[in-house]
């Protein structure tokens, strides 16, 4: 019996395309992407209870993480989405790991506090931020902080001095609340309701006045918060701050930016702050038509001014400052120092557009933007 062996050729029905792997990896690449820029959630455990975090960007530890800390009233990211999405912010953004802080039961979603719930203390709130740390692996940070943020991260580093590279305060107030301000403060709680209080807290008089469509906004979200028993308790929280007796004696061993918008609730704090710091390493921005919150009403003043902060510490230093060249509209004074203690160098490009140097110590610093 003869076997023939015959030769079968199969066929795919479906044969693979050619560029089919690449869209995979395509697809794969464009799902992290989403992932960074919506950001990472996580539950932060803590000595002193659970704190939720957002983390944007990759856990790159070979630069410090920049932390932010916001404000009453607002959350991580009614408080900083605007500024880090701005688009010249994107240089910044991604050369550096973002970490958002919710001050606890302030996230969009929060669980609400029962009655009579014990809410952390200002320093108790400050105490949490080395297991933040710690939890994504980072050793040291630059704080970026607004109001109550602001207050917090000058307690983590007051506390943790090695931990800050530098350190952002927008609208500081270092004192705590004296007799008048703690009566003014009990007979608005009896005339005002909870949302007016906070809104004098964040806006200016000349704002509320125009009702502009940033205070619109925020009066409505404030409002209409599930959770508006977990924001009263960080709001009393805050006003039971206590002063943080800083002088040039005792004070950050980091460089300090000071931001305060043009007639803000808290303009006359942060120039008193500014007189108590050592003013070798720290600028003082006074941002015209910037209202209460000059991070949302005036980005590109803010991210052009952080811009220069960042290369006095010694990174991007290639980065170009094209809003200096591109506008002559408005001007932004500060008083600017680079000089510091700590030993990283502090040399500033020369490649901004124009040729244009960042001021030397105890000058002023004409931003164009």
């Amino acid at each position: 019996m003869t076997t023939e062996m015959q030769e079968i050729t199969i066929t795919e029905d479906k044969p693979l395309l050619t560029g089919q792997a690449d869209s995979s990896k395509q697809d794969a690449e464009l799902a992290a992407r989403i992932l960074l820029d919506q950001g990472q959630e996580h539950s932060v455990e803590t000595p002193h209870g659970v704190l939720h975090v957002t983390l944007h960007g990759t856990r790159n530890s070979r630069r410090p993480a920049i932390l932010t800390f916001h404000d009453v009233g607002l959350d991580s990211k009614s408080c900083f989405l605007p500024l880090f999405k701005f688009e010249e912010m994107q240089e910044i953004v991604k050369n550096f790991t973002l970490i958002h802080i919710d001050a606890p039961g302030q996230e969009d979603g929060a669980a609400v506090y029962p009655a009579g719930y014990q809410y952390p203390t200002m320093e108790t709130i400050a105490e949490m931020i080395p297991a933040v740390l710690q939890f994504f692996n980072f050793r040291t940070v630059i704080g970026v902080g607004v109001g109550a943020g602001a207050y917090i991260l000058s307690k983590f580093t007051l506390a943790n001095p090695d931990s800050v590279e530098g350190l952002v305060l927008v609208n500081i107030d270092t004192n705590a609340r004296g007799w008048m301000d703690w009566a003014a403060q009990k007979l608005s709680s009896v005339t005002s309701s909870l949302t007016e209080q906070i809104m004098l807290h964040l806006f200016s008089q000349e704002e509320l006045s125009s009702n502009t469509d940033v205070v619109q906004s925020h009066r409505e979200r404030i409002n209409k918060a599930p959770h508006l028993i977990n924001i009263e308790l960080f709001w009393k929280t805050y006003n039971s701050r206590r002063d943080l007796n800083l002088d040039r004696s005792s004070t950050f061993k980091c460089p300090v930016m000071l931001v305060v918008g043009d007639q803000a609730p808290y303009e006359d704090a942060a120039v008193e702050c500014n007189s108590k710091l050592d003013p070798t390493t720290t600028s003082f921005l006074k941002m015209a038509d910037a209202g209460g919150l000059p991070q949302l009403t005036q980005p590109a003043k803010l991210t052009e001014a952080f811009k220069y902060f960042i290369q006095g510490m010694g990174y991007m230093a290639s980065s170009c400052m094209t809003r200096l060249s591109r506008s002559r509209t408005t001007s932004l004074s500060s008083s600017y120092s680079m000089e510091g203690s700590r030993s990283r160098s502090r040399t500033l490009s020369q490649g901004s557009q124009g040729g244009q140097m960042p001021p030397s110590p105890s000058q002023t610093m004409e931003v164009s933007c």
